[in-house]
């Protein structure tokens, strides 16, 4: 795989940097003059790394003369893409990297050399994906789930305990009030919560102050149940060239990257060149809002990054978004984020670049950027980009940048035109396609009951809902009879009684996801419970809250500013740091709530700030579950239902008995921009810093081999070798043809990766759960299917195990299908067990947007080592279609207009089809059924790198025979 220096062909463009400072760049606006001026900004990055990374071999000229011509090519041509990094999130990158280690394994088997495989990209993986919330301040004397692994036999993991409650002021005259957390009084707020390395000051003295005990315990049983995991990350970091680990405890993947990681401008060897980066998570896009060109991908795309192979991508369409006008001052950031999400749905960005420009984007912070190039997930687009300008570089110089850097990265934009300057009269770059969005017309909102685009205004959420309980069961509606829709059931909870009934909130959860990044939402939701709790409201104890921040940044500035105090009085305490609620790891219900629940038929309810609310997703008890900005889950928790009109009902009543509306505890914009310029400071930048590097006692402490290939401990049920490379050759065999093959589910519309390869909690009846047993292990060391990513045999049993998979073979949503030769109705995993005892090849039958959701790898790879040949649906989400490619199954596409229904399939028939020899992209092949009927359907491979991947039975055993 060696090639030619990168970027030889166009070295007459090098030019050393007009600083005095010696540093070099690729003067790309040279190559096209009058061209490169009208290209759109995230196109002038692809170009330049096209050009620098240019060696004749991986990207050819003609590549960058494609993009150059970007105008009259896009859409048309495939282009190769060598980003500056590549970043790994747990749950996708702990797969990863055991295929590197089972690379090695394969490599060796096939007589290459193991040392070989290893990231020839900058690589790092943050742990960040395997919290669950054991403890909260309603559980926190609860036993905690020990999780499986080594946690028993381990004893005490660290003498790591909790500190004081107290601390003292060594004698500062400059101290203006008490450090003791214990009290809410003159001073009060000032209660810090941090995990270890990262201190929070006092804000009166900056000394440290002590950290809940919910993080504490959390992240001890965290430790425990995933020692195995954490170990062979670390193993990974020591033995892989260019991989780095975050430790658990610091924060989620996407804030850590904009946060810790991201550049803006690399330097490499005193060259000069943009950042950008891939990865497993989908919210890499948040960095584009710092004007770094990013997007999320599966892990088997990002190990071809990682083994120096380039992304590819089709030339993209680049959708102008101009944004006029200034939002309302009521309106949240989350507000302006949702209205602009679904203006880009109703438009329809999917697969394009969006690229935003006008007035309106000058008054947006880089945090409100940085939220909606996070939502890139819900619109469909790749990505969503903010080119770098002044707000960029005034935000940079506050969060720590070096002053020289800041002064060579300004020099080096302006000198390849990616610094976008609104004085600047020079041509706009010509797009696709323009469209306009005024701040203007949004209105504070929220987004549910079942689906993240269904989008509510405030004002209608009492008469939606109640909207949704008439409508029959489907993406809106519940079905509840009109007789029904009243019905309150009492519960009993801590000594006092409480109703429930249709639209009470149950899950209140403030998470990592999404809108921690954003100061402003979240202080906003700080200085609503500081009101709140002045006023003398409460939430009931019965809600699981929790607080989840996205990285200990948050906790600083919600220590420091003194609202987090107010929030732990509302039940809303730090529970950790990691992906808790959004992904279901909640805590259970309690069970007074789930009988009445049972009792009542009731639809309750989750209200959370994240940007997933698929039924079923939280807790399989809760049908309603609305996304809402922080703020506002703190205001519906302690309204204490979704069934109310915040305009004309009150949340609650003061001691007195006088009515609290929402508006008398609303926060105005002046006081949390106040808030957030006071407290948003570099302090934030330099902890988490200083707690990245740094680790903790636990991981510093954590003991690896030191091997070239990993020893593989066959009682793990955490890493385990995969069998992917099992039947592995030194050259690919032929296509083989799918002959009779029956079907082994029949899907509706919009199925995602969620039903494919759920991420949350193993059920007790599973065949997951079932071959865990059989391994000693108890339904308490169940642990995730997101943690245990790692063991192949966990995930297989597990693929189409979600309760809510509606297979139309069953009528009803259930993780079962029929084996059609027997007629039984089995879990999935056994039925296909049984066609692959029987030698039968499997398809899957879908409708419209197959695969929508996160980017999963075990979507494809599960359904592979079911023994899945084939998927045929009316449409496919990009990403995943794009994984069943690189693992070997073959997406089929019905033709324009028709469908299952439409052609008469019941399903119930066997396919055969047939690939010709030379197969290209979008040929028509031809199915025939054992019922006699022929139809015929595309192949969905975008161009001849596709191609040659299915080829060879996936991407991976193309990498593998590349080093073999």
């Amino acid at each position: 795989m060696d090639a030619p220096s990168a970027g030889y062909a166009f070295e007459y463009l090098i030019e050393t940097l007009n600083d005095s400072s010696h540093k070099k760049f690729f003067n790309v606006p040279r190559l096209g003059g009058t061209k490169y001026d009208v290209l759109p900004y995230s196109i002038r990055v692809l170009l330049e790394a096209a050009v620098r990374n240019c060696d004749g071999f991986l990207m050819k000229r003609e590549d960058v003369m494609n993009i150059l011509d970007w105008k009259t090519k896009q859409s048309n041509v495939e282009v190769p893409f060598f980003p500056a990094r590549v970043l790994l999130q747990d749950f996708t990158g702990i797969p990863a990297m055991v295929d590197f280690a089972a690379m090695r394994e394969a490599v060796k088997t096939l007589g290459g050399d193991p040392k070989k495989v290893h990231p020839a990209c900058p690589t790092d993986l943050t742990v960040d994906h395997s919290l669950q919330i054991d403890f909260n301040k309603c559980a926190i004397q609860n036993a905690p789930n020990p999780g499986g692994g080594d946690l028993q036999k381990a004893g005490k993991l660290s003498p790591l305990r909790v500190q004081p409650k107290k601390l003292p002021c060594r004698g500062q005259t400059t101290c203006r009030g008490s450090c003791d957390s214990g009290e809410l009084g003159r001073n009060s707020g000032r209660f810090s919560s941090q995990i270890e390395n990262t201190p929070i000051l006092c804000p009166f003295h900056l000394q440290p102050v002590p950290e809940p005990e919910t993080v504490l315990k959390n992240q001890e049983v965290e430790f425990g149940r995933n020692r195995e995991r954490l170990q062979f990350f670390k193993w990974s970091s020591r033995v892989f060239k260019n991989v780095a680990v975050i430790p658990p405890g610091t924060g989620m993947a996407h804030q850590v990257n904009l946060e810790y990681l991201s550049r803006v401008v690399f330097e490499e060897k005193d060259l000069l060149f943009p950042d950008s980066v891939i990865g497993t998570d989908s919210h890499i896009t948040m960095v584009n809002g710092l004007g770094i060109l990013g997007w999320g991908v599966g892990g088997i795309e990002t190990e071809a990054v990682m083994l120096g192979l380039p992304a590819s991508l089709t030339l993209p369409e680049v959708v102008g978004c101009e944004l006029t006008g200034s939002s309302n001052p009521f309106v949240t950031s989350i507000d302006v984020v949702l209205g602009i999400t679904k203006h880009l749905r109703q438009v329809g960005v999917a697969g394009k670049f969006v690229e935003f420009f006008g007035s309106g984007v000058s008054q947006l912070s880089i945090v409100d950027r940085t939220t909606i190039a996070n939502m890139c997930p819900e619109y469909g687009a790749i990505l969503s980009f903010f080119p770098v300008d002044n707000v960029t570089l005034k935000h940079l110089e506050h969060t720590g940048f070096d002053k020289a850097k800041l002064k060579s990265m300004e020099t080096y934009l302006k000198a390849v035109k990616l610094f976008r300057n609104d004085q600047d009269n020079s041509r706009e770059p010509e797009y696709s396609q323009v469209i306009q969005i005024n701040l203007n017309s949004i209105v504070p909102s929220v987004s549910g009951p079942k689906r993240p685009q269904d989008r509510v205004a405030l004002t209608d959420m009492k008469s939606d809902f109640q909207a949704c309980l008439n409508e029959k069961v489907g993406f809106k509606g519940f079905q509840i009879a009109a007789e029904k829709q009243n019905d309150i059931v009492s519960i009993h909870y801590e000594g006092s009684e409480y109703k429930l009934s249709h639209g009470s909130v149950v899950i209140a959860a403030v998470i990592s996801c999404t809108n921690n990044c954003n100061p402003s939402v979240m202080l906003a939701a700080g200085l609503l419970a500081k009101k709140a709790v002045e006023a003398g409201l409460r939430v009931k104890p019965y809600i699981r809250t929790s607080l989840s921040p996205g990285s200990g940044m948050v906790t600083h500035y919600l220590s420091s500013s003194g609202v987090l105090p107010y929030l732990s009085k509302l039940g809303f305490e730090i529970v950790g740091y990691g992906c808790s609620t959004c992904v279901g790891n909640t805590a259970p219900l309690s069970e007074a709530v789930l009988n009445a629940v049972k009792q009542g038929d009731l639809v309750t309810c989750g209200v959370l700030s994240g940007n997933k609310n698929f039924e079923g997703r939280l807790c399989d008890c809760v049908r309603a579950n609305y996304l809402a900005s922080p703020p506002l889950v703190v205001a519906y928790a302690i309204a204490g239902t979704v069934n109310i009109d915040f305009q004309t009902e009150p949340l609650g009543t003061d001691p007195t008995g006088r009515n609290i509306y929402l508006h008398d505890i609303w926060p105005s914009r002046e006081e949390v921009h106040q808030i957030e310029e006071e407290h948003v400071v570099l302090s934030m930048f330099k902890a988490l810093k200083e707690k990245t590097e740094m680790g903790n006692k636990r991981w510093n402490s954590l003991e690896v081999p030191d091997s070239v290939l990993f020893p593989w401990d066959l009682k793990s049920t955490y890493i385990r070798c995969p069998s992917f490379f099992d039947k592995l050759t030194k050259e690919p065999v032929a296509l083989q043809p799918i002959e009779n093959a029956h079907v082994l589910l029949y899907l509706g519309d919009s199925v995602t990766t969620d039903h494919i390869s759920p991420a949350g909690s193993i059920a007790r009846s599973s065949p997951a759960a079932k071959y865990l047993t059989n391994r000693g292990l108890t339904p308490r060391e169940f642990n995730s299917y997101g943690a245990r990513r790692g063991n192949d045999a966990v995930m297989t049993r597990g693929t189409f195990a979600n309760i809510k998979l509606f297979n139309k073979f069953i009528g009803k949503p259930a993780p079962k299908t029929v084996h059609f030769p027997s007629g039984q109705t089995l879990d999935v995993f056994e039925a296909a067990e049984l066609y692959q005892k029987e030698g039968i090849p499997l398809i899957i039958l879908a409708g419209k947007k197959y695969g929508s959701g996160n980017s999963r790898d075990w979507a494809a790879k599960g359904p592979y080592l079911l023994g899945v040949k084939a998927v045929l649906a009316e449409s496919y989400e990009k990403i995943h279609k794009d994984h069943l490619i690189g693992i070997g199954i073959a997406p089929l596409q019905f033709l324009p207009g028709e469908n299952a229904d439409s052609l008469g399939l019941s399903g119930r028939e066997t396919f055969s089809l047939t690939f010709p020899e030379e197969l290209s992209p979008g040929v028509t092949l031809n199915i025939k059924t054992s019922t006699g009927k022929v139809f015929s359907v595309i192949a969905s491979f975008e161009n001849d790198v596709e191609i040659t991947l299915f080829k060879h039975g996936g991407l991976l055993n193309f990498v593998a025979r590349k080093f073999s």
